[in-house]
């Protein structure tokens, strides 16, 4: 894997909005927050007024990805928000000149899509984690947000992890791939599918049915996504929502159903997704994680 260059005072932030709409105002109190801190900041022109779920036109919202993929003077995109729209254009988007000067590509939901195609495709680690939404005042001491700044410019992360009695122990060390698991299913048989051999899986998802998520595990089961990972880490499955006769399991029984007999560890209620506080993770990157009873570890190596 391949690591785009981290971040230093005065490089530049490219803000774009390439799935759903956001506010500018949005978007500017985020811009505010990433010039505090010593970076200039330019926005795409998809950033503003929209009539619909879109934050422009498809072909709009790939120029504008497009334009910030292939300049020489960008050297982190953030993507304004996720939502739905990047796999209407992953296929018209051109990497050659990114591939030859990678940037961060930043971002997490929708752009599960993006950080797939160019992990499995091109080999340049990307970031999963917080949105404009996120960058505003009252998050800026708070370590969720502290972990993108350590991510983006190279300095060395801990993750919380939470005792949960349906951890599996165990140690693995390996490439951390993944992102929202319908996004990760979707993705299933297309040029972005997520290559998850002999990596550490994580997954996380938002207003899913219970049987749902358990049909999209069944997805990448059969696919063989998850015949040879080293480890399953899962964030926040917020939101969950059951039929009116009851699927007959919660949300972790229906995961280790999946994975309980493949000899791996497994680990819950990483904070990473769509929660409050939303860690970033270095897609492409080693990590490694250690569940052991009181001695619960996840980091990424150094």
């Amino acid at each position: 894997m391949q690591i785009p260059p981290y971040l230093k005072p005065g490089d530049t932030i490219a803000i774009t909005c390439p799935s759903g709409y956001i506010p500018k105002e949005t978007v500017g109190i985020a811009q505010q927050m990433l010039e505090s801190w010593g970076y200039r900041v330019i926005l795409g022109e998809t950033v503003g007024e929209s009539d619909n779920y879109f934050s422009a036109p498809d072909e709009v919202r790939r120029r504008d990805l497009q334009s910030f993929l292939d300049r020489n003077d960008v050297q982190a995109i953030l993507m304004g928000r996720g939502g739905y729209g990047m796999s209407r254009i992953i296929d018209d988007l051109d990497f050659s000149r990114f591939i030859q000067q990678p940037k961060w590509l930043c971002g997490f939901s929708d752009i599960t899509v993006l950080h797939s195609h160019v992990l499995s495709n091109y080999g340049i680690a990307t970031l999963h984690g917080p949105m404009c939404s996120s960058f505003k005042p009252e998050n800026e001491e708070k370590a969720f947000l502290n972990s993108f700044r350590s991510v983006i410019t190279g300095t060395a992360v801990e993750y919380p992890v939470p005792e949960c009695v349906y951890n599996i122990e165990g140690t693995a060390r390996g490439v951390l791939v993944g992102g929202n698991l319908a996004m990760l299913a979707h993705l299933t048989g297309s040029a972005s599918e997520l290559n998850t051999r002999d990596k550490i899986l994580f997954i996380e998802d938002i207003g899913e049915h219970l049987y749902n998520i358990d049909r999209l595990l069944y997805n990448m089961k059969r696919s063989g996504a998850l015949s040879n990972i080293k480890a399953l880490v899962c964030g926040g499955f917020t939101d969950t929502e059951d039929t009116t006769r009851p699927f007959g399991q919660n949300v972790y029984e229906i995961i280790l159903n999946h994975v309980r007999y493949m000899n791996i560890p497994v680990c819950f209620d990483i904070p990473c997704g769509h929660i409050e506080e939303n860690f970033s993770l270095s897609f492409g990157q080693v990590y490694e994680l250690q569940v052991l009873k009181g001695e619960n570890r996840f980091c990424l190596s150094q």
